[in-house]
């Protein structure tokens, strides 16, 4: 049987797979090459984008890193750190701090302790105990299922009431100890219910009794005490040791008592916040000079145009980033530019940085250059302070309105951005949907309304230049998007191309294979006559 493989020139003498191959090829390449090139110039750009991308998180994280690490922020300096230490909160803008600050108590929490049992096992005696702790009455019932020192415990720590419950066992036995927070306000007692017990403590779960007059099974090793603090002459107390609305912006940790008074000041980081211009204005040129590469026109010199020339979203960062010199960083009465101390942008589109500007700006108002790289939340009013909001709530300025303080057992109540906020003591959180969705207030006093003001500065602003350029429908992620649309598209196109290729190669081949087996007839019959008149030649002869 003939096939088309070894059909193939057998009538012509024509190397006709030879030939088939040549005009398949003919058709292929062209289309092929073209696909290449578009597949190359598609990786260059899925490449360049990535790395643009990669070179704006850098920039970015890098900043924040430097900014969060604290060493662009006037920090709280202290006289003697074995007494207190003091640290800014975050976003918090200090200035000027001085103050004298004795400490004569820390604060404590009631601990008491059990006489020795046996062992952690021994049987406690089976009825109920009430756990009173912050104007809270909890149960604690003892049955034949948990009747042991073990037992009596683990159903005190089941009420997470604020009173820690632990065995300690030792050469003589076993002890409940029992160990609340500090501060007076977490006092706690654990007596019997009312008409039962003989008053004696010595039976059944009298042993564990804890009265508020002292009395009872366990004895008192440790009374709850608020901590005593005496700033510029004023003496306070506070219920932990942990104390950050005394000083504004700042959290003072009390760490032992002395007789002698702490001075608190401030340090400010003139030097870093001067290396920090100077390190973003190299740090912003490295950047653009990336991207200039990336988007370069091919040249007259026959240089090749960059792999993202003309590419809208790197257009849309350099926009972006452009205005970083001209954007608002600060609300405060100081500078709020970058241009303000000096950093300017240049034709070619780089920055340049007047130092003589900025010595004079840092010299004049050292606190204000400070406030343009440092996120701030500040209030308009003493008696509502930021608690959270750095990183958190979107820069702006929120109105609070309808303002209660907390009163008993009701917390702060009061609108953030004209939403009702959720109370909780003297806190006040922003709704979660709200504009101010993270801030979180204390309301301290009387105040019917005040203004908050959240500035991103330096850091929050490249953040936010960032995020939105990466966001869901960011310029970067539209164009990745696309890229990887495309990357698609030529495999498929690669895929039509080859099936087509194909085609077109079998029906070469059918028609090839055809025109052989109609030479290979011709051919035969040519055979025959040139036989026959060879014979009729031969018979004339």
């Amino acid at each position: 049987m003939t096939t088309i493989a070894n059909a193939l020139g057998i009538g012509s003498g024509i190397d006709t797979t030879a030939l088939v191959s040549s005009l398949t090829a003919a058709a292929r390449d062209p289309k092929n090459a073209a696909l290449t090139a578009r597949e190359t110039a598609n990786s260059a750009k899925v490449s360049a984008l990535a790395q643009a991308t990669s070179a704006i998180d850098s920039f970015a994280t890098s900043l924040g890193a430097l900014i969060s690490g604290g060493t662009l922020f006037t920090q709280p300096t202290v006289s003697d750190e074995k007494v207190l230490t003091a640290t800014a909160l975050p976003g918090a803008r200090i200035d000027g701090l001085s103050a004298s600050i004795t400490v004569s108590r820390l604060a404590q929490g009631q601990t008491n302790a059990s006489a020795t049992l046996a062992s952690a096992t021994a049987k406690v005696g089976e009825g109920r105990l009430n756990l009173n702790v912050g104007g809270k009455t909890l149960a604690i019932d003892i049955t034949s299922a948990n009747d042991s020192l073990n037992g009596l415990a683990t159903a005190i720590n089941a009420q997470k009431a604020g009173v820690t419950a632990s065995v300690v066992t030792d050469t003589t036995g076993a002890r409940l100890v029992l160990r609340g927070a500090t501060g007076a306000a977490n006092a706690f007692t654990l007596t019997l219910p009312d008409g039962t017990g003989d008053g004696t403590y010595t039976d059944g779960l009298a042993r564990f009794a804890v009265n508020a007059d002292g009395t009872g099974g366990l004895s008192q090793t440790q009374a709850a005490l608020d901590a005593k603090i005496n700033i510029d002459g004023v003496e306070t107390t506070r219920g932990t040791n942990s104390v950050a609305d005394l000083i504004p912006g700042v959290q003072l940790t009390l760490v032992k008592t002395s007789d002698q008074p702490v001075t608190l000041g401030t340090q400010r980081p003139t030097a870093s916040i001067r290396s920090a211009v100077q390190d973003f204005v190299s740090a912003y040129n490295t950047l653009d000079e990336l991207l200039d590469g990336m988007t370069a026109t091919a040249g007259t010199d026959g240089s090749a145009a960059g792999a993202l020339a003309g590419e809208a979203s790197i257009r849309a960062m350099r926009r972006a980033m452009t205005g970083l010199t001209s954007t608002a960083l600060s609300s405060g009465s100081g500078p709020k530019t970058l241009s303000e101390i000096g950093v300017r942008t240049q034709r070619d589109g780089t920055l340049t940085l007047d130092t003589a500007t900025l010595d004079a700006k840092l010299a004049q108002d050292p606190a204000g250059v400070e406030a343009l790289f440092n996120p701030g939340q500040t209030s308009s009013t003493p008696l509502v302070s930021v608690v959270s909001a750095y990183g958190k709530t979107k820069p702006g300025t929120y109105k609070l309105t309808d303002l209660v303080p907390a009163a008993g057992t009701n917390g702060a109540q009061g609108k953030i951005a004209g939403m009702a906020g959720s109370g909780s003591g003297d806190l006040l959180t922003a709704f979660i949907t709200s504009d101010a969705a993270g801030l979180v207030v204390r309301v301290s006093g009387p105040v019917d309304e005040a203004t908050v003001t959240i500035d991103a500065g330096l850091g929050g602003a490249l953040q936010a230049i960032r995020d939105s350029l990466r966001g869901t429908s960011g310029a970067l992620t539209t164009a990745s998007t696309r890229f990887a649309a495309e990357a698609k598209a030529i495999a498929a196109d690669r895929t039509k191309m080859e099936s087509r290729i194909a085609t077109y190669k079998a029906q070469l081949e059918t028609s090839f294979t055809a025109m052989e087996s109609r030479m290979s007839l011709l051919n035969a019959t040519k055979t025959q006559l040139t036989n026959q008149i060879a014979q009729w030649n031969k018979s004339d002869s």
